[in-house]
């Protein structure tokens, strides 16, 4: 039998998509807010479609603060889409 492999819901776009297509953005104990490459960090997780325009758009709609359960400044928002890019290939 097949594994299943893991579906995760961008909280932008609502799509659910395979978790490696999926960028994971972890709220840590500390209330530490940074891009999780392995999928596995403890904390408050949400998921965003691996592209510039979904995390402009969860800026533009603050979804992250939301979905983690605390404030998420611009700058934060800013730092994360760098972060993204250098966690892609």
């Amino acid at each position: 039998m097949k594994k299943k492999k893991p579906i995760r819901k961008c909280i932008v776009t609502g799509e659910a998509k395979e978790k490696k297509e999926l960028v994971r953005i972890v709220r840590d104990p500390d209330g530490n807010v940074f891009v999780d490459h392995t999928g596995k960090k403890n904390g408050r997780g949400a998921y965003l479609t691996n592209d510039e325009q979904c995390f402009l758009q969860a800026k533009k709609k603050d979804a992250l603060s939301r979905h983690l359960n605390t404030q998420v400044s611009p700058e934060v928002y800013e730092r994360l889409l760098e972060e993204r890019k250098k966690g892609t290939k």
